[in-house]
């Protein structure tokens, strides 16, 4: 008995020592991100369903906006009276400008007369005044020519600002991806910033993982490794890319190792996994082998 146990006591050791251990651990992790409301009002439609697929740009959401609606055609009208009283004030330049040209003449007539002692004194004065008359109206008119521009410029800014608001209250989805989490109903008063639902693309995930001091010869950007995942009774293995490494370490995070291991000090590097079948889930641990 004692040189059989004394094989399979080796034959278990030889086994145990051909198992290698995984060289990293990590979790699947998305780029999420979440789409928020930027402008306030009841929500008349409501599209994102979780677990569902949304196209980039694709129509999700629209808010109320008949009190914008109100409020622009407010605006227009009242821009439209600025832009009517800027005709008057200009055309009004224009019968001065014309008066001061006719004043400006009959005031180098004056004066020759008055040389010529043909013309007095009191005429002479009389043409400089009705001159002077015509170039300060010209100056007052020019400066309220000034103020109904600003006015027309606000008033612009005005209606841009509420087609702007307009625009915002029809919300599109930013990018290519699968609902996880809706925060908003049909029916529901939104504010600007309010969270309406979050996406991620899940078509590639990334993997999180913790390697030593010592492994950092051994990865570089751009490296692709195995990273394997327990599906069942079974492993399945991945192709995956290393995208970033860090250049600071840090401690272990704490679901990652235990207790013993949580002090030592560890490199987070992100590895690119394609998730073509959605097998892959957010938070699901992994190794991989470089």
């Amino acid at each position: 008995m004692r040189p059989a146990f004394i094989t399979f006591a080796l034959l278990s050791l030889v086994a145990c020592r051909s198992q290698k251990q995984p060289d990293a651990y990590g979790n699947f992790e998305a780029e999420e991100v979440t789409v928020s409301a930027q402008t306030s009002g009841q929500l008349l439609t409501f599209e994102p369903v979780e677990g569902a697929h949304l196209d980039s740009g694709a129509l999700v959401a629209v808010v109320d906006t008949s009190d914008l609606a109100l409020q622009r055609r407010q605006m227009l009208a009242q821009r439209a009276a600025v832009s009517a009283r800027a005709r008057e004030v200009t055309d009004q330049m224009s019968v001065y400008a014309v008066q001061r040209d006719i004043a400006s003449r009959n005031l180098e007539r004056t004066r020759r007369l008055f040389e010529q002692h043909a013309a007095t004194a009191q005429q002479l004065d009389q043409a400089e005044r009705d001159y002077k008359v015509l170039n300060a109206q010209i100056e007052a008119t020019t400066s309220q020519r000034q103020t109904v521009m600003k006015d027309a410029a606000s008033t612009d800014a005005q209606v841009a600002q509420i087609a702007d608001r307009i625009a915002k209250s029809r919300i599109r989805n930013p990018q290519v991806g699968t609902v996880l989490t809706t925060f908003a109903k049909v029916g529901e008063i939104v504010q600007p910033g309010q969270a309406l639902y979050r996406i991620a693309n899940l078509d590639t995930l990334t993997l999180r993982a913790y390697i030593q001091e010592s492994q950092l010869s051994s990865v570089k950007l751009g490296q692709k490794v195995r990273v394997n995942v327990d599906q069942g009774n079974a492993t399945a293995g991945y192709e995956g890319r290393i995208s970033w490494i860090a250049s600071k370490a840090e401690f272990t995070p704490t679901p990652v190792q235990t207790r013993d291991e949580r002090t030592a000090l560890v490199y987070a590097v992100k590895i690119l996994v394609p998730n073509p079948k959605g097998a892959l889930k957010i938070g699901m641990p992994a190794d991989i082998d470089l």
